[in-house]
């Protein structure tokens, strides 16, 4: 009789000991390593968090932009860690110092080559299940902006270069480029 391989499980005590300079996600206990990004990867990180940081300065609004890296407790447990590479947080009671406590209200991810299964699948259940309000899947191999909407239950796509709405601000739409 072969004995059944126990995976092991993790918690956010385990990404805390990791070596620095290597970082990990932590999904129902499971680590996730991940490589650092490359420089498009970062220019579309930084474009878009600026675009959304200065539409909510003008508008004078409540809501706070993170980019990656930025701890985010998905869950009230310690199995679950996400770095999105933009988080926006409208209920400032969620920020803490060590990140947010609870889900944000609109994540980005853009997809690299070693992130599409997470990035498409893995994440996309997680954020909906935690509460996540809105969350975008841009992807620079596919030119592609996939906008999942959790509140009305709908999935849109957009090219590059295309106005592409943001569902939690009324009149608000930004470009990836």
């Amino acid at each position: 009789m072969n004995a059944l391989r126990q995976e092991e499980f993790y918690t956010i005590e385990d990404i805390y000991e990791l070596p620095d300079g290597e970082r990990a996600e932590l999904i129902d206990g499971r680590i996730y390593y991940m490589a650092p990004p490359n420089t498009r990867h970062q220019t579309l990180v930084m474009d878009l968090a600026y675009q959304i940081k200065d539409y909510i300065k003008k508008k004078k609004g409540e809501c706070e932009v993170f980019p990656a890296p930025f701890a985010v407790f998905l869950n009230e447990d310690d199995s679950n860690y996400v770095e999105p590479d933009i988080s926006v947080i409208c209920d400032k009671r969620k920020i803490t110092e060590k990140g947010c406590n609870g889900a944000p209200d609109w994540v980005i991810e853009i997809v690299s080559p070693g992130s599409r299964q997470m990035d498409y699948y893995t994440k996309l259940f997680k954020y909906r299940e935690a509460g996540i309000r809105e969350y975008w899947i841009v992807d620079p191999a596919k030119e592609a902006v996939i906008v999942y909407r959790f509140e009305g239950k709908s999935m849109e796509q957009y090219a590059f270069g295309e106005d592409v709405p943001v569902g939690i601000y009324e009149g608000f739409a930004i470009k990836a480029e």
